[in-house]
This record gives structure tokens, C-alpha cells and sequence, in this order.
């Protein structure tokens, strides 16, 4: 079985050009509306806009989303792998998930993760750029590390934490995603998510794994609601659909309208 076969709705709070009490805000608002997940992304610096606006970083705030939400699940989209260290990124989702497992002692962390791009990150903060391919070997190294220091971690995780992987690369990506992930995220368009999932499974059978209980997430217009395209989408496969909202002020407003077109999915 997939991950989760239902149309769920994941937002993407990107944490630029905002205040903090604004970030917290919107996180309270998506999980009173009924968002499934709410991410922040894995950067040092705006993507958008201001080069040098306000920005926080990633993990610290998920350990607040973590104690101040009590159904939402919630990561980043994604982890960059190059900025921490292998073994303490699945202490910290471990100890995330903990935190989060308010009530049914389940928590709620997804563990996105990817090789990382933005290269003013690696430069700033004194990580090797290296090249796609380098990152994505350090990516493929790491994996069977964090999945082996959760096997050792004294309280174990609540529960098998998912695994989200980003990218559509087919020699060493989607291998990725057929051997380790829950969940596979990219930004394809409807008509070639039939041949990525082709070479997915044919990675599938060569690591030995069944990749249909994977689940596809791809990412929804967040300057509108075309509704064609994501019903495109959701003939092709998708199943987990995300919308990113930008800061300061967090429009909610498309959120709803989304929201509605997942419940009249599922009925």
C-alpha cells in the first residue's frame, strides 16, 4: 500500500521576507483549515525576491511546529543532505517525531530529503559545492546511514517515518527513491510521470521492491488554481499535491480553494 492513497494537500510555508510570529501564525491557520502537511524548504536565504531579506532556517522551526500542532504532519521540502551530518539528521527526525507525537503517541514528521542545489548556501556557509552527481552519491551514502541510526536510537522513532525524496534524475535519483522513499516528489508534468514511473519501476525490480506502495507528489500552481492540470496530474498517479505560499503575509486564500478540490477527490 502506498504511503497514503487519498488526496492529501501538503503547503509549502516558504520562510522568506517574514517575521517569525507570521510563520507561526500561518502554520496555526493551515491546521485549523485542514491541510494534511504543512513544509518550510531547506535554504539559508530568500529563493525569491530580496536576495538579503529575512530568512530563518529549517530544522530549529520544526521543532516548534512539532510542539505547537496537534494533526498536521509536517517537514521540509526538502532537506538538504549536504548540511548535516547523516547520523545526526535521523537523531533529529527522531527526536521531531517524538516531539510531535502529542495524544496517539504517533508523530507527525516526514522526512523530506534531497542533494541540494542552491549553491550561495554551500559558498556562504562553508559546505563543497561538488557537482549534481557528487551531491547525489553523498545523498545515496547517507540514506542507508540515517535508516541504520534509527534502528539503533534509544527511544526508537513512534513509528517507520516516511521518506520523502525530491528529484526526477533516472540514473541515480529514481534509484534512490525505489530503494529508500515513501514517498517520491518532483515537479513533472502530467505526461511524463507514465515514463518516470516506468524507469521507477524497472529500478524497483533491480533493488527488489514492489514501488507501487510508493506515493507520488508532485506540485500544485501556487499562483492560481488550474484545475485541469491538477486533475492531469491525479490521472497520472499523484496522490500527494503541494502548493507553496510565499511571505511575508501567507495567503491562505488558494490553500482553501485547493482544499475543496481535495475533499470533492476523495468523496
Amino acid at each position: 500500500m502506498p504511503y497514503d492513497d487519498r488526496v492529501r494537500l501538503g503547503v509549502q510555508l516558504q520562510p522568506e521576507h517574514a517575521l517569525y510570529p507570521g510563520i507561526r501564525d500561518a502554520v496555526l491557520r493551515l491546521e485549523e483549515l485542514g491541510a494534511d502537511l504543512v513544509f518550510n524548504w531547506d535554504h539559508f536565504f530568500p529563493l525569491h525576491g530580496d536576495p538579503d531579506g529575512r530568512h530563518f532556517e529549517a530544522w530549529t522551526m520544526l521543532g516548534a511546529w512539532a510542539e505547537q500542532t496537534e494533526r498536521i504532519e509536517f517537514g521540509t521540502l526538502v532537506n538538504c543532505n549536504s548540511y548535516r551530518n547523516a547520523d545526526l539528521q535521523a537523531d533529529m527526525a527522531r527526536t521531531l517525531d517524538h516531539i510531535s507525537a502529542k495524544g496517539t503517541g504517533v508523530g507527525r514528521f516526514v522526512f523530506g530529503t534531497g542533494a541540494g542545489w542552491f549553491e550561495r548556501d554551500y559558498v556562504e556557509y562553508g559546505y563543497e559545492f561538488g557537482t549534481r552527481g557528487s551531491r547525489l552519491d553523498d545523498l545515496g551514502r547517507a540514506l542507508p546511514r540515517i535508516e541504520a541510526r534509527w534502528a539503533k536510537l534509544n527511544p526508537a522513532p513512534t513509528r517507520r517515518i516516511p521518506v520523502m525524496i525530491g528529484g526526477k534524475g533516472e540514473l541515480k535519483t529514481l534509484r534512490l527513491v525505489a530503494k529508500h522513499a515513501d514517498i517520491w516528489h518532483s515537479f513533472v508534468a502530467p505526461d511524463e510521470i507514465a515514463h518516470k514511473l516506468d524507469v521507477l519501476r524497472r529500478w524497483g525490480d533491480e533493488v527488489g521492491r514492489d514501488v507501487s506502495e510508493i506515493t507520488v507528489s508532485n506540485e500544485l500552481d501556487r499562483h492560481g488554481v488550474d484545475l485541469e492540470h491538477a486533475d492531469a496530474l491525479y490521472d497520472a498517479g499523484v496522490r500527494l499535491f503541494t502548493v507553496g505560499v510565499d511571505g511575508p503575509d501567507y495567503d491562505l486564500g488558494p490553500v482553501k480553494r485547493w482544499l475543496a478540490w481535495r475533499d470533492a477527490r476523495n468523496g
